[in-house]
């Protein structure tokens, strides 16, 4: 039985209880936000009033009127869960973080019985508890495999006991009788399965094989093996979190830019050396900034690819620092750098024509310090009927180039000019027509020499065929046209309008 599992059932309910008492006697939902929020948690007494994850909050209050509406708090979920996932650490060296909440850990090879593991990793738990000796309510299961661990754990959590331990081979006869919501399948196919008269584990095991998968999809041979008890799934240990971190104080403060750039290049070098003396790479570093007038000053910058060069890091902080306005001179400098990996470097055997991620990221922080946070961005491909909902902007990092080689055929199209739709905000123009074609455009009126078109693009047969119009859908038809001046645009028909959507470059 090598598998441990760590569950705490509703954990943001219970990360909520521990900063507020009086939350322990009332039905609670947790909510992303309050202004037209979701549930995203909620304890078994919300549960039972009908409220459910994925509802609105004013779905879940007309179910469950007397439960008491909490904000998450992602910052201090994240950091309970790390204290309690380097607790584990005392138990066993390989510890798997599946999601807040849930963990497993391995205990092949650890000395004693199944009593002995599950009193050692209570003990490790046991310093998770704050000044008050309140802790979260952990509940553990013992198994043979992971998916039997977390069952097990979730009947302990039901049961109100600490731990439940499922012996070797009798794991069948123990998932049994348990609840299709252990597969943790959605509420459509469980609903499906109900109709087919299969309420429970037993019932779905004893379904056969090929025509189950076939008409319910690949993932349901998983539903399958495991409700006979069957998980083959390896154990994935979590990266541990490894930081170096430096200081640098002096007499007295650094009142020039050249005197803080000397002395963040003394700490830097100090920095890389313990990376280099243990052989690892950074992927991200912090520095803070302490001024005579007490305030600090937090740059955070992640590294295109993790290295260990003095160098680099310092190129990529001195660009941060182009974005910093200081009120008093600097005091102290505290360098600390994460994100470590081993060294050395994987390359490309040919990368003349690659682009340096180095370089990159120094005109992204460049960027980020001339205009902001987030402010380097890329156009990314989406699903969507109109041109202009066919792509989205999202943040660009220098750590998303791939390398590509440069012994690759050049297409012969390279070399020749293609034209680019450059989408506009829309703008109502005038647009003479004839024949049901546009002849003349905009103000003085250009003659249109060639037109494309037109294209209808039209949403409201969809509404209607749904039976549920919407006053957002588009009815238009769009032209391209050539105009005497060589523009080429986009125009287009909207209720009688004429507006230009795009350019073409």
């Amino acid at each position: 039985m090598p598998f441990l599992c760590v569950f705490v059932p509703s954990y943001k309910v219970e990360v909520a209880r521990l900063a507020r008492p009086d939350l322990r006697v009332e039905a609670v939902l947790v909510v992303d936000t309050l202004e037209r929020g979701h549930v995203i948690d909620l304890d078994a007494r919300a549960f039972g009033l009908g409220a459910r994850v994925g509802m609105t909050l004013l779905q879940a209050h007309a179910c469950a009127r007397e439960a008491v509406t909490v904000l998450t708090n992602p910052s201090m979920n994240a950091a309970l869960w790390q204290g309690v996932l380097d607790a584990l650490d005392a138990a066993s060296p390989l510890v798997e973080d599946v999601e807040e909440g849930t963990a497993f850990l391995e205990m092949r090879g650890i000395e004693g019985t199944p009593e002995d593991w599950l009193r050692s990793a209570r003990s490790a738990l046991a310093v998770t508890a704050n000044g008050k000796g309140e802790t979260l309510p952990f509940a553990l299961g013992l198994a043979s495999s992971g998916f039997v661990a977390r069952a097990a754990a979730g009947v302990a959590a039901s049961n109100q006991a600490q731990s439940c331990i499922v012996e070797t081979g009798t794991e069948r006869r123990f998932l049994a009788p348990l609840a299709l919501e252990v597969l943790h399948i959605d509420r459509e196919t469980i609903e499906r399965l109900h109709l087919l008269g299969v309420r429970t584990l037993a019932e779905l095991a004893a379904l056969p094989h090929g025509p189950f998968v076939r008409r319910f999809g690949a993932q349901a041979a998983r539903w399958h093996a495991h409700a006979r008890g069957v998980d083959d799934r390896p154990l994935v240990p979590r990266t541990r979190t490894v930081r170096i971190e430096q200081t640098q104080y002096g007499e007295g403060s650094a009142c020039a830019e050249d005197q803080l750039l000397f002395a963040l290049r003394a700490l830097v070098e100090r920095v890389a050396a313990d990376l280099s003396l243990l052989g690892k790479r950074c992927g991200f570093a912090r520095l803070v900034l302490e001024c005579e007038d007490g305030e600090t000053h937090e740059l955070s910058t992640a590294l295109a690819h993790p290295t260990s060069q003095a160098a680099t890091i310092f190129d990529l902080l001195r660009t941060r620092l182009e974005g910093v306005t200081l009120s008093s001179p600097v005091a102290g400098l505290r360098l600390g750098v994460e994100r470590l990996e081993e060294g050395g470097a994987q390359q490309s055997l040919f990368a003349a024509d690659d682009p340096d991620p180095e370089l990159v990221g120094i005109a992204l922080a460049r960027l980020e310090a001339a205009f902001g946070m987030g402010s380097a961005l890329r156009a990314q491909v989406t699903e969507g009927n109109r041109y202009e909902t066919r792509f989205r902007y999202e943040p660009f990092s220098a750590s998303e180039l791939k390398r590509r080689g440069s012994l690759r055929k050049r297409s012969v199209f390279a070399e020749r000019a293609t034209l680019t739709l450059r989408l506009v905000e829309p703008e109502e123009i005038d647009v003479a027509v004839h024949a049901g074609f546009p002849t003349f455009v905009g103000a003085p009126p250009r003659a249109v020499l060639d037109v494309a078109g037109p294209w209808r693009v039209d949403e409201v047969w969809w509404d209607r065929a749904l039976g549920a119009p919407c006053p957002q859908t588009v009815q238009r038809d769009e032209y391209d046209v050539l105009l005497e001046d060589a523009a080429l645009w986009r125009i287009a028909r909207d209720d009688g309008r004429w507006t230009l959507r795009g350019t073409y470059d």
